[in-house]
Parts: C-alpha cells; sequence; structure tokens
C-alpha cells in the first residue's frame, strides 16, 4: 500500500478531523511522507479541511 492509501484509510478510521502529525502517529509514517499524500489527496478531491490544519475524509 502506497503512503498515499495508507494516510486515506487512517482518515476513513477516524470518528473525527485528524492533524498530519495524529495522522503520522496513527500511520508510522514520517510527517513530510504525511503532508506529500494529504497534498495530492487534495488535488484528488478525497479530503477536505474543516478547519485549519485539521484534514478528514469526504
Amino acid at each position: 500500500m502506497d503512503n498515499k492509501e495508507l494516510v486515506f484509510n487512517t482518515l476513513a478510521k477516524s470518528r473525527k478531523p485528524l492533524k498530519n502529525s495524529e495522522i503520522a502517529e496513527f500511520s508510522g509514517l514520517e510527517k513530510g511522507a504525511v503532508e506529500k499524500a494529504i497534498k495530492v489527496l487534495k488535488t484528488e478531491d478525497r479530503v477536505f479541511s474543516p478547519q485549519r490544519c485539521f484534514w478528514q475524509c469526504k
């Protein structure tokens, strides 16, 4: 599984919006890898930010 799908699955399992550091902690990825994956997921319109610095699946 690539980083993008791992980040998406981590967000999908969460019941609340998560910060990048929380996503990194839960998925086991580095924070930089999470940021890159979020950027790609955002352009694919699969995640959104309900408030600043938090991410959630659509």
